[in-house]
């Protein structure tokens, strides 16, 4: 196993994505989907620069669009891993707006993806532990234990459910 890494080695930070009309919806707002592509690309490059090598997104939970992006803005990305486990990670996703030329920034959109890291042969392998070093960062850590609780516990109740033959 490698030595742990500390959130910071990994993280992305104000990664920008200027908005252009092909981006656009009927309402002139920002595509919610382009939007996700745009995070898991981002949230891909954290995974894989922790766990030292390719990563996939096992799921993306949590997604929650504040406000919409439009046009003339430029998106910011942020992006960071909340917690390691043995094959897997939790990345979280920030993404705020400004209009072209700066301005005050909107918060419009975050999430939570899981990676898995894979070896050359496409199994999962083991990732370096996460290290936390501000509030901020152990707070992120002990939030993502539990929603990693409630994915495992929600499964668990999907496949009891289903093998009882209650199609939910």
């Amino acid at each position: 196993m490698t030595e742990a890494r500390p959130s910071a080695a990994s993280r992305v930070d104000n990664q920008v994505y200027m908005v252009f009309p092909n981006d656009l919806n009927a309402n002139d707002t920002v595509f919610g989907g382009m939007i996700m592509a745009q995070m898991d690309r981002t949230c891909a490059v954290v995974a894989d620069r922790h766990a030292g090598s390719i990563c996939v997104t096992a799921s993306v939970d949590a997604v929650h669009f504040m406000a919409p992006a439009r046009r003339g803005d430029v998106l910011v990305f942020h992006a960071a891993v909340n917690r390691a486990w043995t094959t897997s990670m939790e990345v979280g996703c920030k993404v705020e707006a400004e209009t072209v030329g700066g301005g005050p920034r909107r918060h419009i959109l975050s999430a939570y993806l899981t990676f898995v890291a894979l070896d050359a042969a496409g199994k999962p392998q083991p990732v370096p532990a996460l290290t936390t070093e501000t509030e901020t960062e152990q707070q992120r850590y002990r939030e993502a234990q539990l929603r990693r609780d409630l994915r495992l516990q929600h499964a668990h109740d999907l496949r009891a459910l289903r093998a009882r033959g209650e199609n939910a």
